[in-house]
């Protein structure tokens, strides 16, 4: 269970996010990341009974701000993400911690390289009616709502932007997200119900996992 520690200490920090005031309370900051990363190493822990997650990490606060116009030096939130076992897992899951119920969790492909995206998009063009029926499940939706992401304008190079599909087949990424409000996150269930939604999205890992581990033929490629 998360203490209501943390929510305090970065709503301070959203009101004083200068290294003056983080140096003058880092003490008290190193105690709620210790709480904190226990937290995601108990959710770690968790998840490794219903899916193979070989890796977690606990994103630091400090941001890099060389190539941004935000110059605050901390993040006012913490971040952690869990990898699947690969080559033959794929996709990830993410816990955002924020305050003012900004929390969220997501899973999906975030950032997917110009290989496995292009992969996605040959076999949505070809057949997109699995990852339709399985988001359109009850239990599926209740929990994750739609598909999001960034996504193009127009048909990517060489795909028809008049394809039934293109709907799809334009996404950039390939995510669903679900928010909490500070009272759900320090609750005593908090962490189980964010095991039982990521248990829901196994149907859509399963499909992209094998979509990513195979050639069009359906032809292993591990």
């Amino acid at each position: 269970m998360l203490s209501k520690d943390v929510f305090s200490f970065l709503k301070n920090l959203q009101k004083n996010n200068n290294r003056d005031w983080f140096h003058e309370h880092k003490a008290t900051f190193k105690v709620i990341e210790t709480g904190v990363k226990q937290f995601y190493n108990q959710l770690f822990e968790q998840l490794n009974t219903v899916d193979s997650i070989d890796s977690f990490k606990v994103f630091r606060i400090y941001r890099d701000v060389r190539f941004s116009k935000n110059k605050l030096p901390y993040k006012t939130h913490f971040g952690g993400s869990f990898h699947r076992t690969k080559p033959e897992l794929r996709g990830g899951y993410y816990l955002h911690i924020a305050p003012n119920n900004e929390s969220f969790i997501a899973t999906g492909f975030w950032d997917p390289n110009k290989e496995d995206l292009f992969r996605i998009r040959k076999e949505l063009e070809m057949d997109s009616k699995e990852l339709r029926e399985l988001m359109e499940v009850n239990e599926f939706k209740s929990v994750w709502g739609a598909l999001q992401g960034d996504e193009l304008k127009t048909a990517p190079r060489g795909f028809d932007k008049l394809d039934p599909n293109i709907d799809l087949i334009r996404k950039k990424q390939f995510i669903f997200t679900k928010k909490y409000s500070d009272k759900e996150v320090l609750s005593n269930g908090f962490e189980n119900e964010v095991i039982k939604s990521f248990k829901v999205i196994r149907t859509y890992f399963d499909y992209m996992s094998s979509v990513l581990t195979t050639n069009l033929n359906g032809e292993s490629t591990l």
